[in-house]
C-alpha cells in the first residue's frame, strides 16, 4: 500500500491504494510514518516526492469505511502522534518534501498536501475540505493553515461549503506552485527535486527548518529567529567554502 523508490538523492513515496482512492487507513498511515523516518535518516536521500497511485486521487483522506466500522478509529482525526497522523509524519522529515498532486486531495488528503513543502499539481488535481459535510472537525491543522495560505475569506468559502477547488484556481490563489499536464507531473516534480538535490542536504534541511520555524510566528519573531540561526551558521562557513560554492553557482548559471 506504500511504494518507496530511490533514484540517486531523490526518493519517491507513492500512496498505493488506488482502488480506495488512496484513503489513509491505519495501516497506510503507519507505513508512511515508518518510511518518512527511514528517508529522513538516510544520508543518501536529499529530497522526497510524495504522490498517489493512479490519476483519480492523491488521497481521499481518512478511510471512512474504517472509521464507520470501528468506534476507536474516530480518534485518528485528532491524533497528534506521527505514527497515526500523516501530517506529523511528513513534518518530521527535515528534508524537502514535494507533493505531486495527481488527483483529488480531499479533507485529510488536503491536510496531507498542505504538509508538503512545495506542491506541483496535475491538471486533474482538485482540492476539497469536506470536514463539515462529513461532520468531523479537522485535527491535523487545516482550519489554521488554509486561511494563512490563501486568506481567511477564501478558506471559509472552501471549508463552509465543501466545494471543490480546481487546479488552475488553486494556482491562482497561491495554493500550489504550478499546474502541469498529467503526463508531465512526475517529470516536473522529479526535475524540481533534482534541482534541490544539487544543494548539500545539510543546507537544504537547515534552510527548510529556518523557514518553517518562522512561518508560524510573528514577522518580528521570525526575523529574530533568522538572525540567531543564520549568525551561528555563517560563523562556521569558511572563505574557501564560499569560493567553491560561487564557482558551482556560476557554472550552473551558464548551463541554464
Amino acid at each position: 500500500m506504500l511504494i518507496v523508490e530511490r533514484s540517486g538523492p531523490v526518493a519517491v513515496v507513492t500512496l498505493n491504494r488506488p482502488e480506495a482512492m488512496n484513503a489513509l487507513s491505519k495501516a497506510l498511515r503507519s507505513a508512511l510514518h515508518a518510511a518518512m523516518i527511514e528517508l529522513d535518516a538516510d544520508p543518501d536521500v536529499s529530497v522526497v516526492v510524495l504522490t498517489g497511485a493512479g490519476e483519480k486521487a492523491f488521497t481521499a483522506g481518512l478511510d471512512l469505511k474504517e472509521l464507520g466500522s470501528d468506534p476507536k478509529a474516530m480518534s485518528a482525526a485528532n491524533d497528534q502522534g506521527a505514527a497515526s497522523n500523516p501530517v506529523k509524519a511528513i513534518e518530521l522529515c527535515r528534508k524537502p518534501v514535494i507533493g505531486a498532486i495527481n488527483g483529488v486531495a480531499i479533507t485529510g488528503g488536503f491536510e496531507l498536501a498542505l504538509a508538503c513543502d512545495v506542491l506541483i499539481a496535475s491538471e486533474n488535481a482538485r482540492f476539497a475540505d469536506t470536514h463539515a459535510r462529513v461532520g468531523i472537525m479537522p485535527g491535523w491543522g487545516l482550519s489554521q493553515k488554509l486561511s494563512r495560505l490563501i486568506g481567511i475569506y477564501r478558506a471559509k468559502e472552501l471549508s463552509l461549503t465543501g466545494n471543490f477547488l480546481d487546479a488552475a484556481t488553486a494556482a491562482d490563489w497561491g495554493l500550489v506552485n504550478r499546474v502541469v499536464p498529467a503526463a508531465d507531473l512526475m517529470p516536473t516534480a522529479l526535475k524540481l527535486a533534482a534541482d534541490m538535490a544539487s544543494i548539500p542536504v545539510e543546507t537544504l534541511s537547515f534552510y527548510k527548518g529556518l523557514i518553517d520555524e518562522g512561518f508560524g510566528r510573528s514577522f518580528r519573531k521570525g526575523l529574530e529567529i533568522e538572525h540567531e540561526r543564520s549568525s551561528a551558521h555563517n560563523r562556521k562557513v569558511t572563505p574557501q567554502a564560499v569560493e567553491a560554492r560561487r564557482i558551482q553557482v556560476q557554472a550552473r548559471g551558464r548551463d541554464q
